[in-house]
């Protein structure tokens, strides 16, 4: 009799608390969409600050304004963590043709992020298309060298999750140039990294050997690369050239910040919950959705918790992360001095895959029975708000380096709906006007519930 009321009251406890916590989260989600203002915000950083690359004058304007915002919503901590960053400037607009005989064929192209500048007349050259590093390796020096290199690899359609067709066709951007320029290309164009058909070339940062030949490297629209593709097999090879000419510069690095909004633990004041995403953005366009809108929903959240009156026990930052785009000196830089500063973190969420609808949440190298208790106990939170795809996957770039100077933190990435997102990602169509205000809000709505769990329940 004595265990049959013992398991009665904790079965009416546990009911209790479920109850108490969907009450909770019905309150976030309400302010969300009837007071949110992370909609605003993002239209102010986009409008009246635009693109943000780091080293920028605008970087520096988002980071004055941020430190601002967050400080009129009275956090009980706002500061600026100082970071070194990588200053590139893309230059004048760049310019290509496909020269077929005596024809030239204007196509859209855009320097690839820390690529260097073509000679000044610009490059032409023979094109060899390559569909992967591997195949780039099989042709060789004797193929390769002297030609200008196309990478032509397209999404794969087939990939549900859409990061993940990024993430199988990325190495030609990442790494195809210094792989190129092995072989002696003088030159690279790559296929823009989205399933889109459209004339938008995708930038994006690339990476070089320290010790190799840096050569110049662009990214082509998808519509261009498709005519570039079919000339190619149409004629033979010599008839095909390509011109381009791009005008980068690397100047030396430029102090930058981080900016950090803070409400401090009413129990565990050195215990942290960061959610962050990055406030840099590519020069093409206004960076709405890469990753105004992860910044804005950040500090929703902590704006939620304060109209709430919700007092979280351990503290809860949002921070705009600096030079996610190109360097990630901001994510870098927070990891350090958490380490120094000897603080423990509980959980780190990155929003930064755009402010589309709210499908859930990707914890980053957990075990399967994590993940199975996670989706038992909150899984039904989530529910009411369709939000509730609580799986395994990547936590995001700028809160990584967290784990190798606090290994037993969570690492979460907010997961919204993907199919829209690589269609303006890193390009000119990255503006305010292509943001849902719902969705956005949602998507707030979702990061401070999740984190309000973390906060009452623990992980």
């Amino acid at each position: 009799m004595k265990k049959t009321l013992l398991l009665i009251t904790f079965l009416f406890a546990a009911f209790t608390l479920k109850a108490q916590d969907s009450l909770m989260i019905r309150k976030f989600f309400d302010e969300a969409l009837v007071n949110g203002q992370c909609y605003e915000n993002l239209r102010y950083l986009c409008k009246n600050i635009g693109s943000r690359l780091s080293g920028s004058e605008g970087a520096q304007k988002s980071v004055d304004w941020s430190k601002k915002l967050m400080e009129g919503y009275g956090f009980d901590k706002v500061y600026l963590q100082e970071v070194m960053v990588p200053h590139w400037v893309r230059g004048a607009k760049e310019q290509a043709y496909i020269i077929d005989g005596k024809t030239r064929i204007p196509v859209a192209i855009a320097a690839l992020g820390m690529s260097v500048a073509t000679p000044k007349g610009g490059i032409t050259a023979n094109v060899i298309e390559v569909k992967s590093l591997k195949e780039l390796e099989t042709l060789g020096e004797s193929v390769i060298k002297g030609k200008i290199v196309f990478f032509n690899r397209a999404f794969d359609p087939r990939f549900i999750e859409t990061g993940q067709a990024y993430g199988a066709a990325g190495d030609q951007r990442f790494a195809g140039p210094a792989a190129a320029a092995k072989y002696g290309a003088v030159g690279v164009i790559v296929r823009s990294l989205t399933q889109a058909l459209d004339n938008y070339p995708h930038t994006g940062a690339t990476g070089y050997d320290p010790k190799g030949n840096n050569i110049p490297a662009a990214a082509i629209s998808t519509i261009a690369a498709n005519k570039l593709s079919t000339m190619l097999k149409l004629r033979k090879l010599p008839l095909i050239k390509f011109y381009f000419k791009q005008n980068c510069q690397h100047l030396p690095d430029a102090k930058s910040y981080n900016v950090v909004g803070e409400i401090t633990g009413t129990q565990n004041p050195n215990k942290f919950i960061t959610v962050g995403g990055h406030l840099d953005s590519w020069d093409l366009a206004e960076g709405a959705h890469d990753d105004g809108t992860g910044v804005m929903q950040s500090a929703e959240v902590l704006r939620i918790f304060k109209a709430t009156g919700y007092r979280p026990k351990n503290s809860v930052r949002a921070v705009f992360f600096m030079n996610e785009e190109n360097g990630h000196k901001g994510g870098i830089k927070y990891a350090e001095l958490a380490a120094a500063n000897k603080e423990e973190h509980i959980a780190a969420i990155e929003t930064d895959e755009g402010g589309f609808t709210p499908r859930g949440f990707s914890f980053a190298g957990v075990t399967p029975a994590f993940l199975k208790q996670v989706n038992q106990n909150w899984k039904k939170l989530f529910e009411p708000y369709e939000a509730d795809r609580l799986v395994a996957g990547g936590g995001g770039t700028d809160i990584g380096p967290l784990k190798e100077t606090v290994p037993s933190i969570i690492l979460i990435g907010f997961r919204p709906d993907s199919q829209r997102y690589f269609d303006i990602h890193h390009t000119p169509n990255d503006v305010f006007e292509n943001v849902n205000k719902r969705e956005l809000e949602l998507g707030a709505g979702s990061i401070a519930a999740l984190i309000y769990l973390i906060d009452q329940h623990g992980l």
